[in-house]
This record gives structure tokens, C-alpha cells and sequence, in this order.
């Protein structure tokens, strides 16, 4: 099989990328025989010597260096012993420096306690029914039927029915309907006006 000039360019193009390739990852995961070179720490700061730092307060103190040996290191012991507690005058491992809480002098409400039990508000009345009853639309052989209204809407209904998805007729007489408002449990008594 014959190459062309173009495909033996990008072969050899492929072979040197790849012996690349190959030299980076053996120099990378290679063991080798040479340290690698310690890393230097970044130069101290001006206020501060090597093997030193500064507290909170603002002392310079040494700096302790972590160490892995898990013996008691006696020094530290003693430096943490030479801490003092100071702090805002009240020690809380003395019993007698404890802070003096004032006595309330009322029970945190403006209005004074009435000595009888508290009411709950009344339950305001539910809302009237604003239907109204003009007339009546009987035929002979049929159930009475009554005209009621509410702003522009006419209803026709007989006893049973529900008007405007809220009003159940509950009895139609002569000169009046009774209408329960299913929404609010209200009943009342329409009674026929002229009009």
C-alpha cells in the first residue's frame, strides 16, 4: 500500500507527538534517583523574625513548629499554664462574680391586667343576603317557582335549588322566601317587594 507525500507528513507529524507524549509521562511518573528540590519559605516580614509570631494582643511570641513525635513536650504545658484569665471583671468559675440581673417591675405589658378572664372578641354577623324577591312564575300541575334578583341578574328557583352558587331556596310561601346563604350558614326570610 502506497502512502502519498501528505499522509507520510502526517505520519511522522503523529510519531513525534506521540514519542512526546511518552518522554512527558516518564519524566513525570518515573522514580528517579534525584531529590526534588526543598521548597524555600517566603521571606519574613519586616516586624517579625523567623520562628516568631504575634498574638492578639500584639506580643511577639516564638512560633511553635508542628511536630509529629506525640510525646509530651513539657514547655508547652508550661506556657499554657503561665496564661492568665482576664477578662471583663466577671469570672465564671467564681461563685460570688456572677452579673446582677435587675428585677423586672411589670409583666412587659402597657395596659394593666383586668382581674376578670379575657372575652374573645364577638363574632361579627354574617353578612345579609342581598337577593330580592319579586314575584312568582307558576303554571298549573307544576312546582312553585319564585323570581329573585340580585343587582341586574334575574334567577328563577324553586324550592331546593341553589341561586348564584351560594343562596339555597329552603321555602317559598305567599309573602315570603326563605334562603340560607350556604357559604356563611345564614338564613333569612326575603320578603316580596313591589317593584
Amino acid at each position: 500500500m502506497k502512502l502519498g507525500i501528505e499522509n507520510r507528513k502526517q505520519v511522522v507529524w503523529l510519531a513525534v507527538l506521540g514519542g512526546a507524549a511518552l518522554l512527558t509521562l516518564g519524566v513525570e511518573f518515573w522514580p528517579s534517583s534525584n531529590a526534588a528540590a526543598p521548597v524555600t519559605a517566603p521571606p519574613a516580614s519586616t516586624a517579625t523574625k523567623l520562628g516568631t509570631r504575634r498574638t492578639a494582643s500584639g506580643k511577639i511570641v516564638p512560633a511553635v513548629e508542628p511536630r509529629l513525635d506525640p510525646t509530651l513536650d513539657l514547655k508547652l504545658l508550661n506556657q499554657s499554664e503561665e496564661i492568665k484569665y482576664a477578662g471583663n471583671g466577671r469570672n465564671i468559675f467564681v461563685v460570688g462574680s456572677l452579673a446582677v440581673i435587675p428585677k423586672p417591675r411589670g409583666n412587659g405589658t402597657d395596659a394593666p391586667q383586668d382581674a376578670g378572664i379575657r372575652q374573645p372578641p364577638p363574632i361579627p354577623p354574617p353578612p345579609a343576603i342581598t337577593l330580592k324577591f319579586f314575584g312568582f312564575a307558576n303554571r298549573p300541575g307544576e312546582t312553585k317557582r319564585v323570581f329573585l334578583s340580585q343587582g341586574e341578574d334575574v334567577f328563577i328557583a324553586a324550592e331546593g335549588d341553589i341561586v348564584d352558587r351560594r343562596y339555597r331556596v329552603l321555602h317559598i310561601s305567599a309573602t315570603a322566601v326563605d334562603v340560607e346563604d350556604v357559604i356563611n350558614n345564614n338564613r333569612q326570610s326575603l320578603p316580596l317587594t313591589q317593584g
